[in-house]
């Protein structure tokens, strides 16, 4: 596979000068510039779905601090010949990111935020040398690149940093943002511990938003991304000319993921488009406006694998990238019953809910309609047709890798909430050989979890290593035993003995028997008792599933 396909890459010029592949999106600039009058746009879409780097390109692309020719070169923006000569390098850009400012505590997340200003002045230190600039700014450009600003400082001082620039350029100012709203959403997931941590962070970039983009006469446009749109009054208010463009618009809804016919050419180019149904089956699904789109980051990620083994599996990259408690915290609400909800959508279903793209981070969680509305804005679930408007969207499950997010947390809430007694006494009834009782349990478990008719066996061994772990044993789970991996291996140390599980799902109820023999047999061919040296007795069991039941042999060997 000759073409270069590099993972986690956001600097646009580092990309493109290293040769990787690289999906076409430069025309937003044209749309964004050409065929709107907008001077403040804000783009909400989830982790992941390339905002940094579309920023990155547009600061390649517009800063007169550059020459790109080059980078664009063979990309769809050069074919607008006229707009390149008017922006191209044509303009002061300043760009900032907010994507690590947050900390458990207001102080140290304000400091991150100091720190973050000072990096953006350092990049700019020239300016600060050109005698033409106010000696008042000079002094707060000083001290915010020393770290010493004052809070009225910070708060003013991307329009500090954009008269400086306007007077040494002699032009208004191209504003970036990234990832604006994590200081708000850090804030607020730790404003339990410090209920004035949000306030006092919501103050302080309220604050820089304001003094930026409210009749700030050094602004040509700004273009803002973030996972939520934090509602106007909260933030943004005054902002002249704002436009908003969520997952449920469809301006500009084909710009962040990847197309079919971009996937599909990706594939072409690797000479992998055997994958094309797994890589549908994993990372499509999403439906951002009318466009059907797959994640972007998924994509590269499988793609870099398949670079070196044709035959890889595919496994889940996004659940690393995004905080997953909000599932849990949502399904453990006693507030409000969303079980039925859940048991729709991991069956595959939808579930119809009033959405709402104008949120504030402090009242997420008082409503479930605010929880859904998140759960969509931030790529846990999409919506169901691309032709839905209004604020009644139908949702479901984009894709089996977020499935297996929310089958995780199923398990999860299960370990949270599993009748402690029971999950004794079906260990008990292993170590007494009572497959009918350990059966009859494990069922009766199964039975009071988030119903899921479409299981898959992963989903059964986390559900047996959960009943398992925190017991007082010592569990295993697939590691190398013999000749392969057992399910599960529960070894009591104390005791000198150990049980080796193997699962397996059946597809229908009449297939459960003959499929704890094939389990069984399993454990026998593999030889999985090696390697248990000094244990006195080692339990064999085939466990079969179907659905929400059990059923359970024990191995004579």
């Amino acid at each position: 596979m000759a073409l270069k396909i590099g993972v986690g890459r956001s600097d646009f010029e580092a990309l493109r000068r290293s040769n990787n592949y690289y999906v076409d999106k430069t025309d937003i600039m044209y749309e964004l510039v050409e065929e709107t009058d907008n001077q403040v746009t804000l783009f909400t879409r989830p982790r992941r779905f390339g905002k940094t780097l579309m920023l990155s390109m547009m600061l390649n692309f517009f800063s007169i601090k550059k020459d790109s020719r080059d980078l664009f070169e063979g990309l769809k923006i050069t074919e607008h010949k006229a707009f390149c000569e008017k922006w191209m390098n044509q303009y002061p850009v300043l760009f900032i990111s907010f994507k690590d400012v947050e900390a458990d505590y207001f102080k140290d997340a304000y400091d991150m935020l100091v720190y973050r200003l000072s990096e953006v002045c350092i990049a700019l230190a020239d300016i600060a040398g050109f005698d033409v600039t106010d000696s008042a700014d000079q002094e707060v450009f000083a001290r915010l690149k020393s770290k010493s600003a004052k809070a009225n400082e910070v708060k003013n001082s991307l329009k500090t940093i954009m008269r400086m620039m306007h007077t040494v350029y002699g032009k208004k100012v191209i504003l970036l943002i990234d990832e604006y709203d994590v200081p708000l959403a850090g804030a607020s997931e730790k404003n339990t511990e410090d209920t004035s941590y949000y306030a006092s962070m919501l103050s302080v970039i309220r604050g820089i938003m304001s003094t930026a983009l409210k009749d700030n006469e050094f602004l040509e446009f700004a273009v803002i991304t973030g996972c939520l749109r934090i509602a106007k009054e909260s933030i943004f208010t005054g902002a002249n000319n704002f436009a908003s463009f969520s997952v449920l618009d469809q301006d500009f809804s084909g710009y962040f993921g990847f197309s079919g016919d971009e996937v599909e050419k990706l594939l072409s180019a690797a000479g992998r488009q055997a994958q094309a149904d797994v890589i549908k089956e994993w990372y499509d699904g999403y439906v951002f406006g009318s466009s059907h789109v797959y994640c972007p980051w998924d994509v590269m990620n499988y793609m870099s694998v398949l670079a070196k083994r044709k035959d890889a599996k595919p496994k889940n990259y996004w659940k690393f990238t995004s905080h997953n408690g909000i599932l849990l915290t949502f399904v453990e609400r006693t507030d409000f019953d969303v079980t039925e909800k859940f048991e729709v959508l991991l069956n595959g279903g939808t579930i119809t809910q009033s959405i709402s793209d104008e949120l504030t981070y402090d009242m997420l969680h008082t409503s479930e309609d605010y929880l859904w509305s998140v759960l969509l804005m931030t790529g846990y679930l999409t919506k169901a047709a691309a032709d839905e408007e209004g604020e009644t969207v139908s949702l479901k499950i984009p894709n089996r890798e977020i499935a297996s997010i929310f089958e995780d947390t199923v398990v999860a809430y299960f370990r949270n909430t599993a009748d402690t007694s029971e999950l004794n006494n079906l260990i008990h009834a292993l170590w007494e050989s009572d497959v009918e009782e350990a059966a009859r349990l494990i069922s009766d478990l199964l039975w009071y979890t988030i119903s899921y008719n479409d299981y898959h066996e992963d989903y059964y061994h986390a559900f047996l290593a959960g009943i398992f772990v925190g017991r007082g044993y010592h569990v295993e789970s697939n590691k190398e035993k013999g000749l392969g991996r057992p399910d599960i291996v529960l070894k009591d140390r104390r005791n000198r003995r150990a049980i080796i599980i193997e699962a397996k799902k059946s597809k229908k109820e009449s297939d459960m028997d003959k499929d704890c023999d094939r389990a069984i047999s399993q454990i026998v061919t593999e030889k999985y008792t090696e390697g248990l040296y000094g244990y006195t007795q080692i339990l064999c069991y085939g466990i079969a599933f179907f659905q929400k039941q059990a059923k359970v042999k024990k191995s004579d060997i």
